[in-house]
C-alpha cells in the first residue's frame, strides 16, 4: 500500500492470503503472492504477485483464487528450488503461468477445466472412421494455437493409458450456441479435441442489440447448431442453425481467401386452409426441374437483399443474418462452400430446419422444416427443388388437403373442421352455414369488421409467436439443446405426440407435416424398376416415406454444365409414428452406405490422370446386364417413433414388422453394425434401450437404461457402430455407454492409471559448515545413520540389512495389494501367536526335562564319587 504523507493512514489493502519464497541458483529469489492489492480500485479482478528482483508483475484472473503452488526443479528447500511455473486454481479453471519467459506468458490448457466454451447444442458420434481422417483433423486443428501462450510444452504430466483393445477410430462433433463447431478424438475411452470450426465468422455481427436487425427469429444465439451432417469418407460437413440458415463446408489443407461468399436464399412456404398466414395467399413455388423448368434459370444471389418489403409494409425475402460482404480468409481445415438461408415471406420468419442430408457423390445438400423441403446443388449453386410437404404427394394425398386458393378470404385460426374417426381435411367452404349467402344486407358490412377483426389478430398472432418463438429459444438454450421447437404453440405441445392416433384433433397437427428424415440412397424407385437408381427417400412427421428420383448427369465438366432433373416417383409407403430412420441392406443382409465420393484436395489443380479417375468413380446412372436384372433387389429399414419395417424393394412389400412400443415412443433410433452383422437400435422415452436384429427384425436386447429426465437427453442421445452411444448428461458432461459384451469385457483393461510412482530426486549434499552452523532439524533415513557411505563398513559379525527388490513394479505391486497384505499379515500374526504358544509350552517340558536330567546327574556323580576304579 502507497505510504501517505502528513500523517495520513496507509491505504487500506486486502489481505494477503498466501506468500511462497522461492530460490534461483543465478539471480534473485522469487516472491509469489496472492491477495494484498487496495480497496479503492475499481472493477479489478482477482491477482496473483510475482515479484522477482525489482520487477514486479500483477497478474489478473478471470475467476477467484482458491490456492496456488509453485513448480520447482528440486522438492528440497535447503537447495535452490529454481522455480519455472505456477499453478493457479480459480475457481472455474486452472492456470499455469510460465515463470521462465519474459511477461509471464501462461500455459495453453491441453484439457480446460470448463471443456466447453459455449453450452452445447447438439452431437453426433461416428465410430469406424477413415483411419487418416484423425490425423488429418489433429493436423489442422494443431495450427489453430492462439498467440501469446508459452511456447513449451505442458509442464504436468502423469497416469498410464490403459490396454486399447478396439482398435477403429471414434470421433464426437459436437455443436455449440455460438455457432462453433469441435471435433473429438473418442477412441478407446479417450477424450481430446481435434480441431475448431467457427460458423458464425461469415455473417456481419452487431456490436450491441441495438444495432441487431429486426429479422432476427430469436433474442440470443442466433448462430447456435441445430443439426450436423457429416460425410467421414468424403470429409463434407453440413450444418444447420437456429436461424434457418445451411452451410456447406469443404475439407482443405490450403489456406485460401475467399471474394465473394457464395450464397443462396430460398423462399420455403407453403399455405393450406388452416395455417396461419398474414395475406391469405398462396405463395407459388420455385420452378423445378421436375416440371420441365430449368433449374439454372434460377440466378443465385451473392448476398442478401438488404431491405425488402411486401406491399403492406411486411418483411419479405429477407434472410435473418447478413452474410459478410467483404473478402474472408479461411484457414486450412473446413472452408465455406455455400451459405444457404431461408426468408423471410410476407411478414411471416422462416420455419427452423427439422432435417438436413448431404451427398458429395451427387454434390447435392437437402434440407426441410415444416411448411416443406428444399434441395441445392451446391456445385452448380442452383436450388433444384422447392416444394410444400403437401405437394409432394401430388394427388396421392391421404388427408385430402387444398392449397390456400388466393382469392379467399382467410378465416382465423382453426376455421375447418376435421374428421376424426377419418383423419381428413374438410376444407372451410363445406364448413359455411347454408343461410350465410351473398344476398345478405349486411353482408359488406359484415365483411368489413371481419377483415378488421381479422388484421387484430394477425397482428396479435405475429407478436405472440415472435414472444414464444424467444422464449422457446432461451429455454432451449438453458437445456443446450438445439431449438427445433416451432413458434406454434400446437407443434411445440406435439411433437413428443406424433402418433396418427384418431384421438388427435388437432388440424393444425396434419397441416403442419414436418419433414423428418431424409436419405440419399441408389435403390429401387418404383415397382416396375429393374435396376437401382440415385434417388432421396424422405420421411415425415405423419409416418409418411416418399421417394423423388435423381437424374444425374455424367461427372467431370459436364456435371457442372447439365442440370441434375428432380422429379417424384409416386412410391409412398406409411408407417405409424413419426418417421425416424432409414437405411438399404443388400441381398446378404449388409448395410448399403450412401454413395460418396473420395476426399481429394480441391484447392490444388488436378492432373488430366486424375481428371480422368474423377470421372470414372463419380456414380453414373447407366443399366445393368441382364443378369443383374433377375438377382438385383434389396430391403429398406425405416424407423419411426412407434414401429420399423423391412420392406423388399423393388416388388415394395412388408416382409417383417416391428411394433417397437405401444405405450411409449421412440427417440433415436440408428441402424448399425455391430460383430460383423447390422442391427437396429432404439431408445425410447420410457428409458429403454432396445435393438433388433435385421432384416428379420427379432428382439435381441431390451433394457431399462435411464428415463427420460430432461429434454437433453432427448435430444442428444445417439448411436454408433461397434455397440457405442453417448447423450450429454449436462452441459458440459459427455456420459459413453456401450451395448456390446466385447467392450463391457475389456472395460478394465481400457482404463488407465491416474497415479504412477515417481522416484524421489537425489538431495542435494550439505557441507560441513552447513551442517555445524545451519542448525534446525534435518530428516534422516537409516541409510544415512548406519548405511556404509557414513558409517563405514559393517564388520562380518554382524548382521546386515538387505533391501527387498525395489524399483517401480515393486512398488507398484506393494501398493496395488495393500488390503491383501493386510488381511495376510493379519492371518500370519495369529499363527505366528499359535505358534509362539505352542513354543512355550514345549520350551516348559524341556526346561522340566532339563531339571529331572540335571538332578540325576547329580546322584549319580555323588554315588560313584568316593569309588575308586577298582571297587566297580
Amino acid at each position: 500500500g502507497k505510504q501517505l504523507k502528513d500523517g495520513k493512514k496507509p491505504e487500506p489493502c486486502k489481505p494477503i492470503l498466501k506468500v511462497e519464497y522461492k530460490t534461483t541458483r543465478a539471480g534473485e529469489p522469487f516472491i509469489i503472492l496472492s491477495g494484498g492489492l487496495s480497496y479503492d480500485t475499481v472493477g479489478r479482478r482477482p491477482c496473483l504477485t510475482v515479484m522477482h528482483g525489482k520487477s514486479t508483475a500483477v497478474l489478473e484472473m478471470d475467476y477467484s483464487i482458491v490456492d496456488f503452488l509453485t513448480l520447482c526443479e528440486t522438492p528440497y528447500p535447503n537447495d535452490f528450488q529454481e522455480p519455472y511455473a505456477v499453478v493457479v486454481l480459480l475457481e472455474k479453471d486452472l492456470v499455469l503461468i510460465d515463470l521462465a519467459q519474459n511477461g509471464y506468458p501462461i500455459f495453453e490448457n491441453p484439457y480446460p477445466l470448463t471443456i466447453h466454451e459455449s453450452p452445447v447444442t447438439c452431437c453426433e458420434y461416428f465410430a469406424d472412421c477413415p483411419v487418416d481422417l484423425i490425423p488429418a483433423l489433429y493436423s489442422v486443428g494443431a495450427r489453430q494455437k492462439r498467440q501469446g501462450y508459452s511456447k513449451k510444452e505442458w509442464p504436468i504430466s502423469g497416469g498410464n493409458w490403459g490396454l486399447i483393445t478396439q482398435s477403429y477410430p471414434e470421433i464426437i462433433i459436437t455443436g455449440h450456441a455460438d455457432g462453433s463447431i469441435k471435433f473429438w478424438d473418442a477412441s478407446a475411452i479417450t477424450l481430446q479435441v481435434l480441431y475448431k470450426l467457427k460458423t458464425a465468422k461469415v455473417f456481419e455481427k452487431s456490436r450491441n442489440k441495438d444495432d441487431r436487425p429486426n429479422t432476427d427469429i430469436v433474442d440470443e444465439d442466433p448462430y447456435a447448431i441445430q443439426i450436423i451432417s457429416w460425410c467421414p469418407e468424403s470429409r463434407m460437413l453440413c450444418i444447420a442453425g437456429v436461424s434457418a440458415h445451411v452451410i456447406i463446408y469443404r475439407f482443405s489443407k490450403q489456406e485460401v481467401t475467399t471474394e465473394v461468399i457464395p450464397m443462396l436464399e430460398v423462399r420455403l412456404l407453403y399455405e393450406i386452409n388452416d395455417v396461419e398466414s398474414p395475406d391469405g395467399e398462396q405463395v407459388p413455388p420455385l420452378p423445378t426441374p421436375g416440371t420441365g423448368s430449368n433449374p439454372q434459370s434460377i440466378v443465385p444471389q451473392s448476398h442478401p437483399s438488404t431491405s425488402s418489403s411486401s406491399s403492406d409494409g411486411l418483411r419479405d425475402n429477407v434472410p435473418c443474418l447478413k452474410v459478410k460482404n467483404s473478402p474472408l480468409k479461411q484457414s486450412p481445415g473446413y472452408q465455406i462452400e455455400l451459405v444457404i438461408q431461408l426468408v423471410w415471406v410476407s411478414g411471416e420468419p422462416p420455419q427452423q430446419i427439422t432435417s438436413l442430408a448431404v451427398n458429395s457423390a451427387y454434390g447435392l445438400v437437402v434440407f426441410g422444416n415444416c411448411n416443406g423441403i428444399a434441395m441445392v446443388d451446391y456445385l452448380q449453386k442452383t436450388v433444384l427443388l422447392n416444394l410444400g410437404t403437401i405437394e409432394l404427394y401430388g394427388s396421392n394425398d391421404p388427408y385430402r388437403r387444398e392449397p390456400r386458393s388466393p382469392r379467399k378470404t382467410r378465416q382465423p385460426s382453426g376455421a375447418g373442421l376435421c374428421d376424426i374417426n377419418e383423419g381428413t381435411m374438410v376444407p372451410e367452404d363445406r364448413c359455411k352455414s347454408p343461410t350465410s349467402g351473398s344476398g345478405s344486407p349486411n353482408n359488406s358490412d359484415d365483411d368489413q369488421k371481419m377483415n378488421n377483426f381479422i388484421e387484430k389478430v394477425k397482428t396479435k398472432s405475429r407478436k405472440f409467436s415472435k414472444m414464444v418463438a424467444n422464449d422457446i429459444a432461451k429455454m432451449s438454450r438453458k437445456l443446450s439443446l438445439p431449438t427445433e421447437l416451432k413458434p406454434d404453440l400446437d407443434v411445440k405441445d406435439n411433437s413428443f405426440s406424433r402418433s396418427r392416433s384418431s384421438s388427435v384433433t388437432s388440424i393444425d397437427k396434419e397441416s403442419r407435416e414436418a419433414i423428418s428424415a431424409l436419405h440419399f440412397c441408389e435403390t429401387f424407385t418404383r415397382k416396375a424398376d429393374t435396376s437401382p437408381s440415385p434417388c432421396l427417400w424422405v420421411g415425415t412427421t405423419l409416418g409418411t416415406v416418399l421417394v423423388i428420383v435423381l437424374n444425374l448427369p455424367p461427372g467431370g465438366e459436364q456435371r457442372l454444365l447439365q442440370p441434375v432433373i428432380v422429379s417424384p416417383s409416386g412410391t409412398i409407403l406409411r408407417l405409424k409414428g413419426a418417421i425416424l430412420r432409414m437405411a438399404f441392406l443388400d441381398t446378404t443382409g449388409s448395410l448399403v452406405p450412401p454413395a460418396h465420393e473420395p476426399w481429394r484436395e480441391h484447392n490444388v489443380p488436378e492432373d488430366k490422370d486424375e481428371k480422368d479417375k474423377s470421372k470414372k468413380r463419380r456414380p453414373v446412372s447407366v443399366s445393368p446386364s441382364s443378369s443383374q436384372e433377375i438377382s438385383e433387389n434389396q430391403y429398406a429399414v425405416i424407423c419411426s417413433e412407434k414401429q420399423a419395417k423391412v420392406i423388399s424393394l423393388p416388388s415394395q412389400n412388408c416382409i417383417y414388422k416391428q411394433n417397437i412400443t405401444e405405450t411409449s415412443f421412440v427417440l433415436r433410433g440408428d441402424i448399425v453394425s455391430l460383430s460383423n452383422s447390422v442391427c437396429l437400435a432404439c431408445f425410447c422415452a420410457n428409458g429403454h434401450i432396445m435393438t433388433f436384429s435385421l432384416p428379420s427384425l427379432r428382439p435381441l436386447l431390451d433394457v431399462y437404461y435411464l428415463p427420460l429426465t430432461n429434454m437433453r437427453i432427448a435430444r442428444t442421445f445417439c448411436f454408433t457402430n461397434n455397440g457405442q452411444a453417448l447423450y450429454l448428461v449436462s452441459p458440459t458432461e459427455i456420459q459413453r455407454l456401450t451395448y456390446s459384451q466385447e467392450t463391457c469385457e475389456n472395460l478394465q483393461e481400457m482404463l488407465g492409471e491416474l497415479f504412477t510412482p515417481v522416484e524421489t530426486p537425489e538431495a542435494p549434499n550439505r557441507g560441513f559448515f552447513k551442517g555445524l552452523f545451519g542448525g534446525g532439524a534435518q530428516s534422516l533415513d537409516r541409510e544415512e545413520l548406519f548405511g556404509e557411505s557414513a558409517s563405514g563398513k559393517a564388520s562380518r559379525s554382524l548382521a546386515q540389512h538387505i533391501p527387498g527388490p525395489g524399483g517401480i513394479e515393486g512398488v507398484k505391486g506393494a501398493a496395488s495389494g495393500v488390503v491383501g497384505e493386510l488381511a495376510r499379515a493379519r492371518l500370519a500374526l495369529d499363527e505366528r501367536g499359535q505358534k509362539l504358544g505352542e513354543l512355550e509350552e514345549k520350551t516348559a517340558a524341556m526346561l522340566y526335562s532339563a531339571d529331572s536330567f540335571s538332578k540325576h546327574a547329580h546322584e549319580m556323580m555323588l554315588k560313584y564319587k568316593d569309588k575308586k576304579w577298582y571297587q566297580f
